[in-house]
């Protein structure tokens, strides 16, 4: 059975940084496309980065500059790195992963950033 487990999040004042990881489990093959989304209360879900086999990369407006994403194949895992970090940016944040179309998603880390 495919697990994503998310870890990283917390409190941090703005300006600060986190980083997030995301550890895929029970699987043998590589996804094709890796991302983290977050979800503000009251708000939809949205895409904040996006990283694909190639490597190609992809960013929400709004964390563009500030947010890094990245994969380590070989241990199955990727990260978001998240400097400058706004209130804004408060938000449950969830880990996907996605091959053949199938999805699969991580439980979510909160991340709260106070003034």
């Amino acid at each position: 059975q495919v697990q994503l487990v998310e870890s990283g999040g917390g409190l941090v004042q703005a300006g600060g940084s986190l980083r997030l990881s995301c550890a895929a489990s029970g699987i043998i093959f590589s996804f094709n496309t890796r991302a983290w989304y977050r979800q503000a209360p009251g708000k939809q879900r949205e895409l904040v980065a996006l990283i694909v086999t190639d490597g190609s990369t992809n960013y929400a407006d709004s964390v563009k500059g500030r947010f890094i994403i990245s994969g380590d194949n070989a241990k199955k895992t990727v990260y978001l790195q998240m400097n400058s970090l706004k209130p804004e940016d408060t938000a449950v944040y969830y880990c996907y992963a996605g091959r053949g179309g199938r999805q699969y998603w991580g439980q979510g880390t909160q991340v709260t950033v106070s003034l």
